[in-house]
């Protein structure tokens, strides 16, 4: 009850939001979701992310991941746009109860004429921006598989011809899971770090000076002003409810979610719950839910929701609140006793602007 009723206040304390801040912060892509299985949820399996994925939810959801984990997701963000995503994730558990955990998020922007002050119209050629995250995670099981702890410590770095800047951050989150393993909470602290600025050549220019000696050229720097990154406080719980009995499992020898002995279903339904407390923006509050048969097939859909988010003049974010996903997933065996698992999952987020944003992701567990 402690637990609620701290949750409860920090709830209420952040429920305002900063949406007077709104377009201030950079490196706002570090709120991108990249991957098909928890961007089909919303993002709100804040308490039961599991695997290579919870890098961007709540890194505590690594430490599920006993063997080894390949994740590879494609995304065509904002259809029309031309803008597309491509994330990689790798994660490898230890007999310790500990897991480590990188994952490379890539955007392609496209090309940009090139442009300066004396060529404004441009006949330079092209560019395309780079912008690149990469991450690294560690993840633990304490107290008898019922608390998950895990960090992340995140390098960023965007650049254009002749100016770039880089940076880190920090994320760290937490989950607690019942004895059924039915029952799950979660919270993490994701983008925490110091502020950036782009610097290089592009900051200079060709200047006329008056000293002494009279009037001369020379290289002025124009320094560039720092901005924060966008850091959020998430929070959020679960229920699994099963229908039609089933065997006891270790079921994160199979690769999937729960570190417990818990039965295997032969359908559950899992609700979820999540609040997302914005620095920059409107914060958001959503429900979701995941349908699942066995751990073969799983169909899941959210909603979130924030102030305005109706109105698509006054929404800060360009989704409509609505989040839809699917996972087929294929055991193989691979020793004896022994078996690994082949997932292919894909989302879609409708928008207000363009044309919407669909993800599509392979997972190999071995």
């Amino acid at each position: 009850m402690r637990s609620l009723s701290w949750i409860a206040l920090v709830v209420a304390l952040a429920w305002a939001g900063n949406p007077e801040r709104a377009g201030q912060a950079g490196a706002t892509q570090l709120l991108i979701n990249p991957y098909a299985r928890s961007s089909g949820i919303g993002g709100l399996n804040i308490s039961n992310c599991y695997g290579i994925e919870s890098q961007i939810i709540n890194p505590a959801g690594l430490a599920l991941t006993r063997r080894t984990e390949f994740v590879f997701s494609h995304t065509r963000w904002l259809v029309g746009s031309d803008i597309a995503i491509n994330a990689f994730g790798f994660a490898q558990g230890f007999r310790n109860g500990g897991t480590l955990g990188i994952g490379v998020v890539a955007f392609d922007l496209g090309q940009f004429e090139r442009t300066t002050i004396d060529n404004p119209d441009g006949g330079l050629g092209y560019f395309s921006p780079t912008m690149l995250n990469i991450s690294l995670s560690y993840a633990k099981i304490f107290a008898d598989d019922r608390i998950y702890v895990g960090a992340t410590v995140k390098l960023i770095h965007e650049s254009i011809p002749d100016a770039a800047a880089s940076g880190i951050a920090v994320d760290a989150g937490v989950q607690y899971r019942d004895r059924s393993g039915n029952f799950s909470l979660g919270v993490a602290l994701r983008n925490v770090g110091p502020q950036m600025r782009y610097r290089g050549e592009g900051l200079s220019v060709r200047a006329n000076l008056s000293g002494a000696g009279g009037t001369y050229t020379n290289a002025v720097h124009i320094p560039a002003a720092g901005f924060e990154i966008p850091s959020v406080l998430l929070i959020g719980a679960s229920y699994r409810i099963g229908i039609g009995e089933g065997e006891e499992t270790k079921s994160r020898e199979a690769g999937t979610s729960g570190g417990q002995e818990q039965k295997d279903y032969l359908f559950s339904i899992i609700p979820s719950v999540g609040f997302y407390a914005h620095s920059f923006q409107n914060n958001q509050l959503g429900a979701g839910v995941e349908l699942r048969y066995k751990n073969y097939f799983m169909v899941r859909g959210a909603y979130l929701w924030e102030k305005d988010i109706t109105n698509k003049e006054k929404a800060q974010n360009a989704f409509n609140g609505l989040n839809l996903g699917a996972t087929v997933e294929i055991p193989f065996k691979t020793g004896e006793n022994r078996y690994s698992t082949f997932g292919i999952d894909y989302s879609y987020r409708p928008t207000y602007f363009f044309n919407g944003t669909h993800s599509i992701g392979a997972r190999l567990y071995i």
